[in-house]
């Protein structure tokens, strides 16, 4: 199975429409998109729920399956939205073939954005999604936080600010693979014992992740469409 893997477009629709045709020419069979959908500062005249149906009519040209996660700039409307058009893994799982995907969205940060659950809730969330995937051959975890000490949760200055729930749920339920985002910069690719992490950076600056699951056997890589 090969996996499209974007995220964070922070409302910007015109480089979201731009790219998505480029993507035309790549091999995949589902859309991961790892939230923050939308922002704090949107056009004027638009709801964060008008920016986020704009962009998920958008993926939707793809014509592939979307499973889909809130960021911690997107707000209950925009929850509400994934729902509605049921695209959400937040706190559920779904099994596509031999894969059971599940994950949780939102993240802590200093700045009091709407959605950032805490570690406890992470938690639960993440277990109602694993359980409804138990039969699932192998599994994939999707989260927006990414897991702590890793080299998807370095900033600028250094410091690891991910989550020790999403680590240790990888530790514990060692899933094939775990994709993350939040963290722009930290863009790339990592392992944590058995599972293979990529963040897939900011997808209005050109970069996503391409990821081809076969078993156990998992590659990934992040690239540019700028380049």
């Amino acid at each position: 199975m090969d996996l499209l893997v974007i995220g964070d477009n922070h409302g910007d629709i015109e480089n979201m429409i731009s790219y998505l045709e480029k993507l035309e020419s790549f091999k995949f069979d589902v859309v991961v998109y790892m939230g923050d959908f939308t922002d704090l500062n949107i056009l004027k005249g638009f709801t964060q729920k008008d920016i986020t149906k704009i962009l998920i009519e958008e993926i939707k040209t793809l014509k592939k399956p979307i499973l889909a996660i809130p960021g911690n700039n997107d707000v209950k409307d925009v929850i509400d939205l994934m729902e509605k058009e049921k695209i959400s893994i937040h706190g559920k799982g779904k099994i596509i073939g031999d894969y059971g995907f599940y994950g949780f969205g939102g993240a802590k940060t200093p700045f009091a954005t709407p959605f950032e659950p805490s570690e406890e809730e992470l938690k639960e969330g993440l277990e109602n999604g694993y359980n409804q995937v138990l039969s699932a051959k192998y599994k994939i975890q999707i989260t927006h936080n990414p897991p702590y000490d890793t080299q998807m949760d370095v900033i600028r200055a250094g410091a690891h600010v991910g989550s020790q729930v999403v680590r240790k749920f990888i530790e514990d339920k060692k899933p094939v693979l775990a994709v993350s985002a939040h963290i722009h910069e930290a863009k790339g690719i990592d392992r944590l014992d058995e599972t293979f992490l990529l963040n897939s950076g900011k997808f209005p600056e050109g970069y996503f992740g391409l990821v081809n699951v076969n078993g156990k056997d998992v590659k990934g890589r992040v690239l540019n469409l700028c380049d």
